[in-house]
């Protein structure tokens, strides 16, 4: 099977021809991994990753389980200071 680079914007385009995206069970807007090697590219299809939690995420910022972070309390309101600019309260 063979196919032409194309001009697409200010970028060069390959068209896929349908039974081949259909034989490897690659759909419109599946990931892929391109890889070049000398004279060839590879095109690979990429596993969509894995949804995380809010917990898992937060997890991630902080570096540890939530449940072993201290709490931030404020001791009662914060003063962010005078207005600055054109607000209108």
């Amino acid at each position: 099977m063979y196919a032409t680079i194309q001009k697409w914007g200010n970028s060069q385009g390959l068209r896929i021809p349908k039974p081949l995206l259909d034989a490897l069970g690659i759909h419109e807007n599946d990931r892929v991994e391109l890889r070049s090697d000398h004279d060839s590219i590879t095109i690979r299809k990429v596993s969509a990753p894995a949804h995380k939690t809010l917990e898992e995420r937060l997890t991630a910022y902080y570096g540890k389980p939530l449940d072993q972070l201290e709490p931030v309390e404020a001791d009662g309101e914060i003063d962010w200071g005078g207005a600055k600019g054109d607000e209108v309260w």
